[in-house]
């Protein structure tokens, strides 16, 4: 009797009005998580129009430039260059200045780009502005999914840094919808629009809105917590993660991350990711470095850049072939959301496994269709019939990759490394990452006048299955695992 005349004397209201308490504070800190990971992921939405806007401009490149194909595909590559040199110098940079600091100096970049390779007069000129985009690009690439999983709990982790992989679809998917238009209004991207310049120079300029809004925004966010306390900064550590977790778990955190670092707390260094036992490097970064060249050599960006040459190469006309590549983003967005629902539920390794097995599949029947078609008086391919399995193929493959190795490669490069090698292991991957890229960007035009369609998607076919094998020998899992407990 006593128990109960005391709970209805009130003796439960003040743990139950702590209860509500407690649930308003984590629903607003589950707010302030969200808040700052999609301002992290308007760097995502930039990297892939800055990907994606290159794709409708190759036959005004190519006009206005006077180039060939491999100037061509120089034109086209060289933003990823920057990238390379912008992964990494992004990721070594982070650990001394902070993770916001190199997104605020990429949004200036993305200014900048977006305007210069609009004005461009000549491949020189164009170069030296792709170049300066690359380095935001590769910068966002690496920082934007670090400083997510940097401030996301572990057990949604992987969903928030998914997010980061939809903002760059839609980012190419939106490129690709504004270069359709653009074009349509002109009439060919290589047309005169408004102000008495060409579509193709609008569609650079386009970027200019999203980029201004980044740095904007990026204002209102704070510093990733782990880098305040590998920088010593454990108090403002403290008031970011009590922002985050709760008073409680705030302070609690910073002692974990403390005591994850290097015993005698010395500034993270790219001698870190050597093996002190044995001299070699740590077989995590030969992970992270197979991740990083695996997402490219399966040649998914051969279809985000030179969607439109591929599908004007098996007769279909430019309108047509860009509104196929805004299909196609669309689809990417739509793998991306059935990722966001099970990342955290069934894991990164199976969606990788299984993403690899589905790219294998889909990339052998656009071989199997490009080597069983005609060729014209001009050598052009001539798809027929075999045109709707090679259109049906290549947008399956572009779904298996974005429910797998699109997100999920760098959710476990921003998750994956312990925290006292996180900047130079995403330094180190986002180098080859990058440099994978361009290689492949570049050679694609000379494959393509080489080989040929069935020799180039040969060589990303042999790379998919490859790919199989590579996660299930060597691929860890790293769901709900916190980023303190990771082993390097």
């Amino acid at each position: 009797m006593e128990n109960i005349s005391g709970r209805l004397a009130g003796e439960d209201d003040t743990s139950f009005e702590e209860s509500i308490l407690d649930k308003v504070e984590e629903q607003n800190n589950t707010l302030f998580i969200a808040f700052i990971s999609i301002v992290a992921t308007i760097g995502g939405f930039l990297f892939g129009f800055d990907s994606g806007v290159i794709n409708g401009t190759v036959d005004g490149l190519q006009q206005a430039f006077q180039s060939e194909s491999a100037g061509t595909g120089f034109n086209v590559s060289s933003m990823l260059l920057g990238c390379a040199v912008g992964a990494f110098f992004a990721g070594r940079l982070a650990d001394k200045f902070g993770r916001r600091s190199i997104l605020l100096v990429a949004s200036v970049f993305f200014i900048i780009s977006a305007w210069g390779s609009g004005v461009a007069t000549g491949s020189f000129e164009f170069v030296i502005y792709r170049v300066l985009g690359g380095l935001a690009v590769g910068a966002a690439s690496v920082m934007a999914p670090a400083y997510i999983s940097e401030v996301a709990p572990a057990r949604y982790r992987g969903m928030l840094t998914t997010v980061q992989q939809i903002a760059i679809i839609t980012g190419l998917f939106m490129a690709f919808v504004s270069n359709y238009i653009l074009a349509d209004l002109a009439g060919l991207s290589t047309q005169k629009l408004w102000m008495d310049y060409e579509a193709w120079r609008w569609m650079f300029w386009m970027e200019l809105a999203p980029a201004c809004l980044f740095f904007l925004m990026l204002l209102f966010i704070p510093e990733s917590p782990r880098f305040l306390v590998v920088s010593g900064r454990k108090d403002d550590a403290k008031d970011v993660l009590q922002k985050l977790y709760g008073d409680a778990a705030g302070e609690s955190k910073v002692n974990e991350i403390d005591a994850s670092l290097a015993a005698d707390k010395h500034q993270p260094k790219l001698s870190d990711l050597f093996d002190k036992v044995t001299g070699k490097v740590r077989k995590i970064v030969w992970v992270g470095i197979g991740l990083a060249a695996f997402q490219q050599l399966v040649g998914i960006n051969v279809v985000f850049y030179y969607g439109a040459v591929l599908w004007q190469a098996v007769g279909f006309d430019e309108s047509q072939s860009l509104l196929i590549n805004v299909i196609s983003g669309a689809v990417s967005i739509a793998a991306c959301v059935i990722t966001i629902a099970v990342i955290d539920k069934i894991g990164r390794k199976p969606l990788l496994k299984w993403g690899s097995i589905g790219m294998s599949v889909t990339l052998g029947i656009m071989v199997y269709a490009f080597m069983n078609s005609d060729v014209d008086a001009s050598g052009n391919l001539v798809l027929g019939s075999m045109g709707t399995v090679a259109l049906v193929a290549a947008n399956a493959y572009v779904f298996f990759f974005n429910m797998s190795w699109g997100p999920v490669m760098w959710v476990m490069l921003g998750e994956m490394f312990p925290n006292q090698i996180r900047g130079s292991g995403l330094a180190v991957a986002g180098l080859v990452q990058w440099f994978t890229n361009f290689v492949i960007t570049w050679t694609f035009p000379m494959l393509l006048t080489g080989v040929g369609l069935a020799g180039a998607y040969g060589l990303y076919t042999i790379a998919a299955v490859l790919s199989v094998l590579f996660v299930i020998k060597l691929v860890h899992e790293t769901k709900g695992i916190e980023l303190e407990d990771m082993q390097g």
